[in-house]
């Protein structure tokens, strides 16, 4: 069949890999359905990632809420709600999700309810103001979190059960490519476009586009091909969620991964405060935000696709690597604050420096998303998934509590701080266990 001799050509071309029988631990009709899968995987989280750049819970979403002049304490549930949200309820939707033979829908009902949220967000900026307003994207915000969550742990089973481990990696990576070439072009746009603040029907017109976005790529996800999988282990939610948590007592390969992901947090945490040095020591305007969209999306669209490759060989090796990466950068930016001050005044560099970060947590993301679903066979991965990612919102919660120490140590020792707990990160994930088969 033509469609199917350019599909293989294709996933050929992008997996650099001549004999397609590496799927040894798939079923021989899963295994046959791997390359349009694949692709299928790829094009469905271009279509949320490039979403996810639309309604950017960091940029976006703070200029809807100022525009319809909600709260400014508001401002800041934004991202501890959209990140933490959508980890911590997993534990407890997990016995669900094991219930189910075919796992696809629940991605699929997740994107769209992620897609009414985010439209609806866009009906509020049309339509409301002040803190009514505020409240009610702050309450789409929590849906679209919790959403999110149900696709996540969905993902990582659907994934498992259709691509094989030596190309799970390059999945994310080249999805997370794709969104980084989405958002070098939008920081383009900003870079290049006038100043003018937008009306509240820009905001409107723009968050409609993303929820079709989301929509789009929940079509595209329905059409892949699983095979039934194991439905054992559901039951009271409550129950099997406390039953779950146990996998940390019994299991040291899991434990040691999940206090290894805690450590990891930094790549993330430490983002917002390169931001706010820069604003500290250049002028705060578009034209710097352009500069820092500009690198993180740079750095994903060259960094992915190569991590996603070598987290297929180790993703180990991968976290170990990105995580002093992190650690690196860190420490040069503290020494540089504390004791050659002046170079901060330079435009381009904490923009490079984070360009740096960018990439570092591209592998932190990829090596620890590909290791998690390649520790665990069968229903097992649904359960490590849903358990990391809860314990992971909320040690998320606790850890954004660092960032008051900012008043007092200032903000390039958080950096420090944030670093040094990522090298210690980085220190634990040599001794766990390799995942990806010789």
């Amino acid at each position: 069949m033509p469609g199917k001799n350019l599909t293989d050509d294709i996933y050929s071309k992008l997996v650099d890999e001549e004999d397609a029988r590496v799927c040894t631990e798939l079923s021989d009709s899963a295994c046959h359905q791997v390359p349009g899968n694949f692709l299928l995987m790829i094009l469905s989280h271009f279509f949320s990632k490039l979403g996810d750049a639309l309604a950017n819970p960091k940029i976006v979403l703070p200029w809807v809420m100022e525009t319809v002049h909600a709260p400014l304490y508001l401002i800041g549930f934004l991202v501890p709600i959209r990140e933490s949200g959508s980890l911590i309820p997993q534990l407890f939707v997990a016995s669900y999700i094991r219930a189910m033979k075919i796992r696809k829908w629940v991605w699929v009902f997740g994107s769209m309810v992620q897609a009414l949220a985010i439209a609806g967000i866009g009906l509020v900026a049309w339509t409301l103001d002040g803190a009514t307003a505020g409240w009610a994207i702050i309450a789409l915000v929590s849906l679209f979190s919790i959403a999110r969550g149900l696709s996540s742990v969905a993902s990582k089973d659907v994934i498992g059960k259709t691509v094989p481990k030596s190309r799970r990696g390059q999945v994310n990576g080249w999805s997370a490519s794709a969104a980084g070439l989405v958002t070098v072009g939008l920081a383009l746009v900003l870079l290049f476009s006038s100043q003018a603040q937008p009306e509240p029907i820009a905001y409107a017109l723009l968050l409609a586009g993303a929820g079709c976005l989301w929509v789009i790529a929940a079509l595209v996800y329905a059409q892949i091909s699983e095979d039934p999988g194991e439905t054992d282990g559901g039951g009271n939610a409550f129950i099997e969620a406390i039953k779950r948590l146990d996998i940390l007592r019994t299991d040291k390969a899991f434990r040691h991964f999940v206090i290894t992901r805690a450590l990891l947090l930094c790549s993330a945490l430490t983002a917002p405060y390169y931001v706010v040095l820069a604003q500290k020591n250049l002028d705060s305007n578009a034209s710097l935000l352009a500069l820092f969209l500009l690198a993180s999306g740079a750095a994903s669209l060259v960094s992915a696709p190569v991590w996603g490759r070598f987290a297929d060989v180790s993703s180990r090796k991968v976290m170990i690597l990105a995580a002093l990466m992190t650690a690196a950068q860190g420490i040069i930016l503290f020494i540089l604050d504390h004791f050659e001050h002046a170079w901060l005044g330079f435009s381009g560099l904490i923009p490079a420096l984070y360009f740096c970060l960018s990439i570092a947590h591209q592998g932190v993301r990829i090596g620890r998303k590909t290791y998690v679903v390649d520790l665990a066979q069968g229903n097992r991965r649904t359960d490590y998934v849903a358990v990391s990612n809860t314990l992971i919102g909320v040690i998320l919660l606790l850890m954004g509590f660092i960032g008051a120490l900012s008043m007092v140590v200032g903000v390039s020792a958080v950096i420090l701080l944030l670093s040094l707990l990522g090298a210690a990160g980085a220190g634990l994930a040599v001794a766990l266990p390799e995942t990806e088969t010789p």
